[in-house]
């Protein structure tokens, strides 16, 4: 037999798309529905094939605000021997199921319905027969259920899922969901293989460049549509299409609301298309370290990064290249037009450029800033360099200002990125001269590309919209610890992402204030602040992130305290940031090993050089800074593992919480010895019905039969031994203290 068995259950609403997954059977047992009112039956003998998931592919349709999935995936049984097993997808009870085929191996096989009931009994029953905690997942989710088989040794099935929805609405945006599954050590069967994402829709006047709050996206044209594909694989997968009407800016917001803590909102506010006569022209100063100390691959690099710059130029643009080491030179005395002939002679320039001498950062600093700011034109300095200042003023505090002041002269603001390779460089007067003139600094490692790094500045800061932007809510709903801290600028075509937390609950109007070319502006938008919601958890480790980054800077700007060591400390464990008292990074140079190790950070085996510690702690805080995706928050994280295997491999993230593998108990962070406890046991009938009033538990409970987690005045663990039935006034108290 060839044929496939299909249940289609209905269970409780969800805006969560999941991905499927394969549930191997035992040999020995003969087909049978699997609900629980049919006893099981215990195999003689476990011969369970070795079934793997290859690949996964989503791509979505995104037509007239209607959503489009169609999800293939193939399996494959890497074992010797013949066996069958079941495939289940995890279905939303918004999705329109009259379309809903599924297809193996050729074949469309239609399918059934069942209650809701019926539906979270089978997965009740899968749970436990299976004793796998990371399937409670998916439980309140619609259910479709396929049994496959046989599945040959080596043979590949391939699932095709089919079904639409209509887009949800977050504010300002269509949002696109997709829940991958947070994926189980050692279970292969549901997060082996290459996974994609794609969405697709055509370009209009209604619709927006596509952004995702949980993962970094490849934006490209095909044949008249835009297709956006999702990098990364990270569970949670969330795209946001803003909605442009009437050339209106849009705000939209995201929350999440815990209940036991001030809440927390990431902003997107995405300006209004602006006409080609509305571009504003650019003057451009890129200022080129040619000391000594930057002979060989730093040269090759500061040179690459300045023809780069030259090829973002447009035509209404202006440019400036400074160098300098013991002196101070220029390609030319004041601003140079963006014309063809002048940028040919400025990479003739950039070509001649030798590295000798000491580092004047003081008198390149004065001398980009020198020139007076036109009227209706953008002032943009780029400053590369790798060492310290040895010749001029010298002192890191005394530089920033002098940068400071004059990028702030006559009342118009200049802006300062900064760049700096290797760990040679000052990272504290990079990072001030920057964050005081309203600019970003980068650290390049000699192996990375300065030259992209320039490239996506230099591109990105065109057509600035609004200047001066900052974000406040009138009403019962109260902002704070606001990420950026400072204002920020809207450029065209991008948007600015604002995270910030907020107490109080309900509508409120939100309103962007700014300025566009010195004429007050204000955009407006009203905005439901809830006083619970856990949909978005990836809000509360990105606003982390960005905490621990502006933390890291002051700290550098103007020495560290305790309270600011604790709170770092505290967002790293809680959190699972790199920081310098967790196992992620090293540790500040001003810590020795024994300190490091009483904080509860980690030495790596070889320590490197305290320059290279304030490097790379640098660098992590300002990729932290300008960080807007969990999935760039994870690169961060695996790039600067400092830790062993072991140590990776006994720390867990979830949502908003981090656990640790403590006595083969996943521990959440936040637990203290002596709090109010409820122990239940694993798979009773206490177990499923606390998920049923707490679903966000579910993910937590996913990380095995062994957990402790801490709600708002209490924790509950579970364990092989506890509680296996909680009364309706039990339940009911646990969920309310919760």
């Amino acid at each position: 037999m060839r044929r496939s068995l299909l249940l289609l259950a209905f269970a409780i609403p969800t805006q969560l798309f999941a991905q499927g997954w394969i549930v191997p059977r035992p040999c020995g047992i003969a087909p049978r529905p699997m609900d629980e009112r049919i006893p099981n039956v215990v195999p003689i003998r476990d011969c369970r094939p070795n079934i793997a998931r290859t690949r996964s592919d989503v791509h979505v349709e995104l037509t007239d605000h209607v959503l489009k999935y169609e999800v293939e995936e193939r399996f494959i049984n890497r074992g010797g021997t013949i066996g069958e097993a079941d495939y289940l997808f995890p279905l939303p009870a918004n999705a329109a199921f009259q379309d809903l085929k599924l297809s193996i191996n050729g074949e469309l096989v239609a399918g059934e319905t069942m209650s809701a009931d019926t539906a979270r009994r089978i997965y009740e029953n899968i749970v436990r027969r299976q004793r796998d905690p990371a399937l409670v997942e998916w439980m309140g989710h619609g259910l479709l259920h396929a049994r496959i088989f046989p599945l040959n040794p080596g043979e590949e099935k391939r699932v095709v899922v089919r079904f639409q929805s209509v887009a949800p609405r977050e504010g300002d945006a269509l949002r696109v969901d997709y829940f991958r599954g947070a994926g189980q050590p050692g279970v292969i069967t549901r997060d082996s293989g290459a996974t994609s994402f794609t969405l697709t829709y055509r370009p209009s006047a209604e619709l927006g460049a596509a952004y995702s709050p949980t993962h970094s996206l490849d934006i490209a044209n095909r044949d008249g549509l835009r297709v956006a594909t999702v990098r990364g694989d990270a569970r949670d997968v969330t795209l946001l299409v803003p909605l442009r009407r009437n050339g209106a800016a849009a705000i939209s917001m995201l929350p999440y609301a815990p209940g036991n803590e001030d809440a927390f909102a990431l902003f997107t506010i995405t300006p209004p298309a602006v006409t080609r006569a509305e571009t504003t022209p650019r003057d451009i100063t890129l200022v080129i370290d040619v000391s000594g100390s930057m002979q060989g691959r730093k040269m090759e690099q500061a040179r690459a990064a300045g023809r780069q710059l030259l090829g973002t130029l447009r035509p209404g643009d202006r440019f400036r290249l400074i160098d300098f080491s013991s002196d101070v030179r220029t390609f030319r005395d004041d601003y140079t037009a963006a014309t063809q002939e002048n940028l040919r002679e400025a990479n003739r320039y950039l070509d001649a450029l030798e590295a000798q001498g000491s580092t004047n950062i003081e008198g390149a600093l004065r001398e980009a800033l020198r020139p007076a700011v036109t009227s209706g034109r953008l002032p943009i300095v780029l400053f590369v360099t790798d060492g310290e200042p040895t010749v001029g003023e010298k002192r890191p505090d005394r530089l920033a200002t002098i940068g400071s002041e004059n990028a702030n002269r006559d009342g118009t603001q200049r802006r300062i990125f900064t760049f700096g390779l290797g760990s040679d460089v000052n990272v504290s007067l990079l990072e001030q001269l920057a964050l005081e003139a309203r600019g970003t600094a980068d650290f390049v490692r000699p192996d990375e590309s300065v030259e992209r790094m320039v490239g996506v500045v230099a591109t990105r800061l065109v057509d600035p919209v609004l200047t001066d932007v900052r974000v406040r809510v009138d009403g019962d709903v109260r902002l704070s610890r606001m990420l950026p801290t400072q204002a920020s600028d809207v450029f065209a075509d991008r948007d600015l992402v604002v995270l910030a937390r907020y107490t109080g609950h309900g509508m409120a109007h939100v309103t962007v204030d700014g300025n566009r070319r010195g004429v007050p502006v204000h955009w407006t938008s009203t905005i439901d602040f809830p006083d619970r919601e856990r949909q978005n958890p990836f809000v509360a480790r990105l606003w982390a992130a960005q905490r621990v980054g502006y933390l890291s800077a002051e700290k550098r700007r103007v020495g560290g305290s305790v309270e600011v060591d604790d709170e770092i400390r505290m967002l790293g464990e809680r959190y699972g940031i790199p920081t310098e008292f967790t196992s992620y990074l090293v540790t500040e140079p001003q810590f020795s090993r024994k300190d490091a190790l009483a904080r509860g950070g980690m030495m790596p085996a070889s320590a490197p050089a305290p320059r290279e510690m304030r490097f790379e702690s640098a660098k992590a805080a300002s990729a932290q800074r300008a960080m807007s995706t969990v999935a760039a928050m994870d690169s961060l994280s695996l790039a600067n593992v400092s830790a062993s295997r072991d140590d990776a491999t006994s720390l867990r993230r979830v949502n908003s919480r981090t656990f640790v593998l403590r006595d083969s108990v996943w521990t959440d962070q936040r637990y203290r010895s002596g709090m109010a406890t409820t122990t239940i046991k694993s798979f009773s009938k206490a177990y499923f019905d606390l998920m049923v009033q707490l679903p966000e538990l579910r993910a937590v409970f996913a990380l095995g039969s062994n957990v402790v987690v801490v709600g708002r005045d209490q924790a509950i663990a579970v364990s092989d031994h506890g509680s296996e039935l909680l009364s309706p006034a039990q339940l009911a108290a646990l969920v309310k203290a919760w």
